[in-house]
């Protein structure tokens, strides 16, 4: 049974998505405010936070920066701003999906369907220990990204599209399939939120950035992780 937490201060939309989320056989946690949320989130390690940004004391921006200083469990967004800078805001604090309100019950299950997805397929990847492509190492166990010996802060998004691309060296991914594999297909949001996390991970991956030699851009399709020595054009 997945546990969620969901921090939020409006009784009259926790209410009734925690008697859905029952109905429906998940065990869920509810917080009223930040503080408590964060608490919680550390201490009962849930399977999928789902966190208000505008909350008084401590708001949605300062619970989701403390629990990525601890954990990477998926972090789903609502806000009542359909705004793209909040969305960028959000996925450089590590929230993994955003949802605008207001929003249906079976709108917000999707989205957290998507994410136990997406942890399912990663603790299944740790069966194979590490990918080494030129100077990058991903250790698919200590959850780590090495460039020449030393060790890169990741996101989690950016770890999970990096694990993909990855696991197919010299292949191209397409745009749809890394949507469909990082995000789920019920993924609602921005698709430009691909383009800024590959430009996060080419500003750690690449020399130079501009004329990447690791993550190539195939125009019109989507990406790929170029092996050096082995010579891909």
């Amino acid at each position: 049974m997945a546990h969620i937490l969901l921090i939020d201060d409006e009784r009259k939309l926790t209410d009734p998505l925690r008697a859905s989320f029952e109905r429906a056989g998940y065990q869920i946690t509810v917080a009223s405010d930040g503080h408590s949320g964060l608490g919680l989130a550390l201490v009962e390690k849930p399977d999928v936070i789902i966190l208000d940004v505008m909350m008084p004391g401590l708001d949605g921006w300062q619970v989701c920066r403390a629990v990525r200083e601890h954990s990477t469990v998926p972090i789903i967004m609502l806000t009542a701003l359909d705004d793209t800078m909040d969305r960028i805001k959000g996925l450089e604090l590590g929230a993994d999906d955003y949802l605008v309100k207001p929003f249906g019950y079976k709108a917000l299950e999707a989205h957290v369907r998507a994410m136990l997805r997406r942890v399912k397929i990663d603790q299944a990847q740790h069966a194979t220990t590490q990918i080494t492509l030129g100077e990058i190492t991903l250790d698919l166990q200590a959850h780590t990204v090495t460039r020449a010996g030393k060790e890169l802060a990741m996101r989690q998004k950016e770890y999970e599209i990096l694990s993909l691309l990855m696991s197919n060296p010299g292949k191209v991914v397409t745009r749809e399939r890394m949507f469909d594999e990082v995000w789920g297909t019920d993924w609602l949001g921005d698709t430009r939120t691909l383009d800024v996390h590959m430009s996060w991970l080419r500003a750690k991956l690449e020399t130079d950035p501009t004329n990447p030699v690791y993550l190539q851009t195939i125009r019109g399709v989507g990406y790929r992780f170029n092996d050096p020595e082995r010579n891909d054009p």
